[in-house]
């Protein structure tokens, strides 16, 4: 028994990014293919760097044939390579590197993140015209998705930003592009990027608005405080 564990410890292991167990399909790999490239990684672990079909095919339940095949396949599509090296004897030999299956991969995983961040980004653009037109009661004018697209794309500014301009103009009883804009303004000009410090802004300016007017004690509450950013 001991023997037995001690002869599965000196297999060794290989470490395998689970991003390759995620994507393979991605990168049009069967089963049978992504199990080649994983039985060659253990062969170079353990020292043997270019294993043969007969060795490969061993591990698996594909013929000699069928794995020279699919090795030849491999290297065609770019996902496996066989490079030249020499010994410290000058000794040329060949030997497998999965250098390009990395290499496919990276790519693979940073178009994916970029799809997921462009998809995410025109589903916001989209919520946020929505949100103003339901503010607005109206389907925005030309001038006005003009105006957002501005925000966006020139001013940079965030769509979670430009709600928050969106709620404090609907606050005040100023629901106009120019109040907003004036809001998206002041906010960039104090280095206001986030939605907490957007409603921290907005708190501090009301209470200046309230010590300002001075309201009478008598005076019944406001139930939404005046927020006039176009006198800040």
């Amino acid at each position: 028994m001991k023997d037995n564990i001690v002869a599965w410890l000196e297999e060794g292991t290989i470490t395998v990014p689970s991003l390759l167990f995620s994507e393979y399909r991605n990168l049009h790999l069967n089963e049978a293919e992504l199990v080649l490239l994983l039985n060659i990684m253990t062969f170079v672990e353990k020292g043997n760097d270019f294993p043969t079909p007969e060795e490969l095919s061993s591990r698996m339940t594909i013929s000699i044939s069928e794995c020279s095949d699919m090795l030849r396949k491999l290297i065609q599509r770019g996902l496996l390579a066989i490079i030249d090296e020499y010994s410290q004897d000058g000794i040329r030999f060949e030997k497998y590197t999965i250098k390009p299956l990395w290499e496919r991969l990276v790519s693979q995983f940073l178009t994916s993140t970029q799809n997921v961040q462009e998809n995410q980004k025109k589903t916001e653009e989209t919520d946020l015209y929505t949100c103003f037109e339901n503010e607005f009661g109206r389907p925005l004018s030309p001038f006005e998705c003009e105006s957002l697209a501005m925000w966006m794309d020139d001013d940079h500014h965030d769509p979670v930003i430009i709600k928050a301009a969106l709620r404090e103009a609907v606050m005040s009883g100023k629901l106009n592009f120019r109040y907003i804009d004036r809001i998206l303004f002041e906010w960039k000009k104090n280095g206001i990027k986030t939605l907490e410090q957007a409603k921290n802004q907005g708190r501090k300016f009301r209470q200046k608005q309230v010590q300002k007017g001075n309201p009478r004690e008598d005076a019944p509450p406001s139930s939404i405080p005046f927020y006039n950013w176009l006198e800040q």
